[in-house]
């Protein structure tokens, strides 16, 4: 089946006004001579008609190229396959970009293909001097990627600020050896978590990305201080003391909720305290952490189910 502007249908369409103008002026040639009045009527009628298949033919010409049709659920799925086993390396499984290769879901060219016109000739030329090298895939192959490529960017368009889904597999890149001895050593996590205690079964309760943010980040990320475990207690200058739960805290005032339930603050210059954070160490090792060293660690915590 051919679509409404295939070249097909276009020349079809000429072929047919042409058929139409030869006519007319067949027909013209071969009436009787008329008066002169009623010559120019017929010439004129015969004129408006050749411009009508001509107006008729450049609308078909310049009609805008429908928008393509949402490729089948099968098709993307098979295109899935394929570029997992010979995009991902580069691009991601998702598209989503990789170590080497850019973001499909937010390109330009994909912004601009329809029905693979610009993806193909990429895919099969390459791009040598970006390091991308061409592809063999047949027809068929080849439309299967790029539909699985536009559903992608179909659902990253649909995501708020396009923000991008981490699964788990993509965390996948530590040693789990190495992380057992960071843990057990230069970490410091030993110290204070078990994997036969706290840590029991962590794997199971958390995978993927929540299991990395509840490693960096335990008392969570957008966590407010009255949320954490962190309790201060404040010397005033009488000597009396106070303590609570860590309310608020910033370089001028200290702030606590005492074991009535008010809230108390003073300003730092005026008291000595001291803030007792189990999760401190936590946030000190954020910045000790290396990329390597960090996904050692995931990799070996994800072995504790």
């Amino acid at each position: 089946m051919t679509s409404p502007d295939s070249p097909a249908k276009i020349g079809c369409a000429k072929f047919k006004a042409k058929q139409t103008q030869r006519f007319l002026v067949t027909f013209l040639l071969s009436r009787p001579l008329l008066p002169f009045r009623d010559s120019r009527v017929f010439l004129l009628s015969i004129g408006l008609a050749v411009a009508f298949c001509n107006l008729s033919l450049a609308r078909q010409q310049s009609a805008p190229p429908s928008a393509p049709q949402a490729a089948p659920a099968e098709q993307a799925q098979k295109g899935q396959s394929i570029f997992a086993a010979q995009c991902a390396f580069c691009h991601g499984r998702d598209a989503g970009g990789g170590e080497t290769g850019p973001d499909l879901t937010s390109s330009e060219l994909v912004e601009k293909d329809v029905n693979g016109n610009e993806i193909a000739p990429v895919v099969r030329s390459g791009r040598i001097d970006k390091g991308m090298p061409p592809f063999s895939l047949s027809d068929a192959d080849l439309a299967a990627v790029v539909a699985f490529i536009h559903v992608q960017k179909t659902k990253m368009d649909a995501h708020a600020g396009r923000r991008r889904t981490v699964l788990a597999e993509d965390l996948l890149t530590g040693n789990t050896e190495e992380g057992k001895q960071y843990f057990n050593g230069a970490g410091g996590c030993a110290k204070c978590h078990s994997p036969s205690g706290d840590l029991a079964g962590v794997a199971s309760r958390f995978r993927g990305l929540a299991l990395l943010e509840r490693m960096l980040y335990p008392w969570g990320r957008r966590a407010s201080p009255s949320s954490s475990p962190a309790t201060v207690t404040v010397t005033l200058p009488s000597g009396e003391t106070v303590s609570g739960k860590l309310a608020y805290r910033d370089e001028f005032v200290i702030a606590l909720v005492d074991t009535s339930g008010w809230y108390r603050s003073w300003f730092k210059s005026n008291v000595k305290f001291t803030v007792n954070n189990p999760l401190e160490a936590h946030g000190e090792q954020l910045g000790k952490y290396t990329d390597e060293t960090m996904h050692n660690v995931l990799a070996y915590l994800q072995t504790l189910r």
